[in-house]
């Protein structure tokens, strides 16, 4: 048992840390799909509105003061943009959003070769590079224009601050270990948060050596370069505008609440181990109390033989009415009275009221010469203590007279009796505890596997009824085991009542978990009993915190012995599979193994096995 429980504590372990690497992974994969698309769109407003200025300055040279109004209007409508501008073929400033328009030349930067080389409309999105304006870390997004014969004649320019996509980013939360990265294909970082230097290289990544060119999206598990711990990562290209957006959350992170379920588990175990510990250990003792209960019995039996044979028992004659000729002398020391208390009395004079009738029987029996009788019964001693003696009855025939009589010898068995009757009890109490479940006091397991079985070969109608506590876990999570305990002790008591009385049987079948055997009643009645026992059990109002209902509510799972039932545990399995339905169903209610052969919805290939839903409740 203990290996069973520790077993399924480092399967379900592994599974859920496996689950929860999954989710992670799709969680984070999710979120790099959400915020590439935000970084998608939030070039792309500006790559609209720089196309039409490069459209409109290819063919007209419009006033300053109505393009830069155009382009204050444009920054106003775009918040991401800083600022945005025209620079001549030369590099100096021709429009600007700015106040000012800004004196300095920006031929020697990097994008106003690229365009003045490369005669593509594309827009560029480059950087970061430090704002010769404003002193802060900038993406550039710049585009080229060109003279309708195809001359190079400037370039639109927009600054987006690095911090733009960072503050956005700090609002999403991926931990205090996690991060969110804007960067080019090339391994140049635009933003990140947390926040780190912007214009950091990356490019000797994985994620640029391998990863980009097996796929535009993923994910993996990498040591990050920031601060060297073990990371999941997903990332997403966008391939329009050169940029890869990543999203990690640290290892330690993605597992705690496993971390923390799996202590909760381990708890669980420990204690279910304790149980079995302590079960073993009680069971120890009363097998050790019942051979020292044995082996005393046998050394007493031993002991009253040898007495028997060096002191002599009672020995008596009655005639055939019964009354007492002769009594030895030994009745003094069995019984502290002399002969003459007892001569010439009936015998049943000195036998105890409630013993008499066995007397009486055993004297019938003597009807022939060799026929004989034992009994056993009560009498007062001298001192009024009530000893227990075994009689034995013979007929014998004097040989004066030829008159019949009866000769009988009655052995003291008072202390043979207290140990046959120690011995009973013990017995009586050990069958107890072998079927009967120690918290609920309903029948345990055992019990159950062995009634459903014989009432399975005995009765051509039966049904089963199993029984499940609604969310039971959280009510044990939220109000402790001991709550739960009295939770199953009261629920316990109305599922009893369902069979008290009766032919059926009332079980607890593990966990929280009921069962209930109702030989001699059909589905449709099984089915009022289910809905009765629910009532019942609503009725407590036991109050469940953790429920919709606020309320411990039940779901049961009905079967009935058909044509089709291969065994009984078929009939088990029939009602699991109504149990698992009715937990499907929303809780709180009762489905009949019929109504899911009749809808087609028992689907016996996809119902989890009982040791499953067992686990799973």
């Amino acid at each position: 048992m203990m290996t069973s429980v520790l077993g399924l504590v480092a399967w379900k372990a592994s599974v859920a840390r496996h689950a929860s690497l999954i989710r992670a992974e799709e969680d984070l994969g999710n979120l790099a799909r959400s915020l590439a698309r935000h970084a998608t769109n939030t070039l792309k407003a500006p790559d609209v509105a720089m196309t039409g200025l490069a459209d409109l300055l290819k063919y007209q040279s419009p006033l300053p003061v109505r393009i830069n109004a155009h382009l204050v209007a444009t920054t106003r409508s775009l918040p991401q943009i800083r600022e945005i501008g025209v620079l001549n073929a030369e590099g100096n400033w021709r429009y600007s959003s700015l106040e000012h328009l800004p004196d300095h030349n920006n031929s020697d930067r990097a994008y106003f070769a690229h365009h003045r080389d490369n005669p593509g409309t594309k827009m560029l999105v480059s950087g970061p590079i430090i704002s010769r304006i404003t002193g802060q870390p900038s993406i550039i997004l710049s585009k080229r224009i060109s003279t309708p014969t195809g001359d190079f004649a400037g370039v639109v320019v927009a600054a987006i601050g690095c911090e733009y996509f960072s503050n956005f980013y700090s609002s999403f939360g991926v931990g205090a270990q996690g991060g969110i990265s804007l960067l080019s294909t090339d391994g140049t970082m635009f933003a990140r948060w947390p926040v780190v230097e912007a214009g950091r290289k990356l490019a000797d990544a994985s994620l640029f050596q391998k990863r980009i060119s097996e796929g535009s999206s993923g994910s993996y598990k990498i040591t990050s370069p920031f601060d060297r711990l073990a990371k999941y990562i997903a990332y997403e290209v966008d391939p329009e505008y050169a940029v890869v957006l990543t999203v990690a959350r640290s290892e330690n992170e993605v597992l705690a609440n496993w971390r923390t379920d799996l202590i909760s588990d381990a708890v669980v175990a420990a204690l279910l181990v304790a149980v079995i510990v302590a079960m073993a250990a009680l069971l120890r003792s009363q097998f050790s109390f019942r051979t020292g209960l044995e082996r005393s019995l046998r050394e007493r039996e031993a002991r009253l033989r040898l007495l028997a044979d060096n002191i002599a028992d009672i020995v008596i004659v009655m005639d055939r009415k019964g009354y007492l000729r002769y009594v030895s002398p030994s009745v003094m020391t069995v019984l502290g009275m002399t002969e003459n208390d007892f001569l010439g009395r009936l015998c049943l004079d000195v036998v105890h009221d409630d013993d008499r009738h066995k007397v009486i029987a055993a004297s019938l029996e003597l009807k022939h010469a060799i026929a004989s009788s034992s009994v056993r019964f009560r009498t007062r001693r001298g001192d009024g203590a009530i000893a227990w003696l075994e009689a034995h009855f013979k007929l014998a025939e004097q040989s004066f007279g030829g008159e019949l009589e009866i000769v009988g010898t009655l052995r003291d068995i008072t202390k043979q009796k207290r140990l046959e009757d120690e011995l009973s009890s013990a017995n009586l109490k050990l069958a107890q505890l072998a079927t009967t479940d120690g918290l609920t006091r309903l029948a345990n397991r055992r019990s159950f596997d062995a009634f459903l079985r014989e009432a399975y070969a005995q009765h051509a109608i039966l049904s089963v009824l199993l029984i499940d506590i609604d969310e039971f876990k959280g009510f044990n999570d939220a109000l402790g085991h001991q709550a739960g305990d009295g939770c199953l002790q009261r629920i316990a008591e109305v599922i009893g009542s369902a069979t008290a009385k009766t032919g059926g049987l009332s079980a607890r079948y593990g966990g929280e978990e009921f069962a209930v055997i109702l030989p001699g009643v059909n589905e449709e009645r099984a089915v009022k009993v289910a809905a009765a026992i629910r009532m019942l059990v609503a009725r407590l109002q036991i109050h469940h915190p953790r429920s919709q209902r606020k309320y411990v509510t039940i779901s049961v799972g009905v079967a009935e012995k058909r044509d089709a039932t291969t065994d009984e545990l078929a009939l088990t399995r029939d009602a699991d599979i109504a149990l698992y339905h009715a937990k499907e169903q929303g809780r709180d209610c009762s489905v009949a193994s019929s109504s899911l052969v009749s809808s087609g919805l028992e689907m016996p290939s996809l119902a989890p096995s009982l040791a499953d839903l067992e686990g799973a409740r």
